[in-house]
């Protein structure tokens, strides 16, 4: 099962925009490198579609999603309750910090869960409530 992703290099802990196309398990393998380093940015989409297309920003145990189904529609996965909906996080946005309400904030565990999940069923159906921005 293939997948184009790219993400925040580890080494200059700024994100690198080259797409790779690999193996899910090398997507795997990079991400719980990049998780051991504390933040980062990643985008992942199918082989052969520019949309739909998801990113995954965590900073510590934070994390937050967005969807992007064409280039004019962008939504937020709805969080899942570790942060009250008045509390705000930061989390790296490509290489800026963006700042998120507990509404949209989850654990990092599940926001890879969804990650997966999207790479293996080709689809955001079933994967949470979505939010357009």
């Amino acid at each position: 099962m293939d997948v184009v992703w790219s993400m925040t290099s580890v080494h200059s802990a700024r994100f690198d925009s080259t797409e790779r196309r690999s193996e899910l398990r090398d997507l795997v393998s990079a991400f719980w490198e990049l998780r051991a380093s504390g933040q980062g940015h990643l985008e992942v989409n199918l082989p052969d579609s520019l949309y739909p297309y998801l990113t995954l920003s965590f900073l510590g145990d934070h994390a937050v999603i967005h969807l992007f189904t064409s280039e004019d529609s962008v939504s937020l996965l709805v969080g899942d309750g570790s942060v009250s909906p008045e509390g705000e996080v930061d989390v790296p946005v490509m290489d800026d910090l963006g700042t998120f309400t507990g509404d949209f904030v989850m654990g990092v565990d599940r926001a890879w869960d969804v990650m997966e999940n999207f790479v293996r069923a080709g689809t955001v159906e079933g994967l949470g409530e979505w939010c357009e921005l």
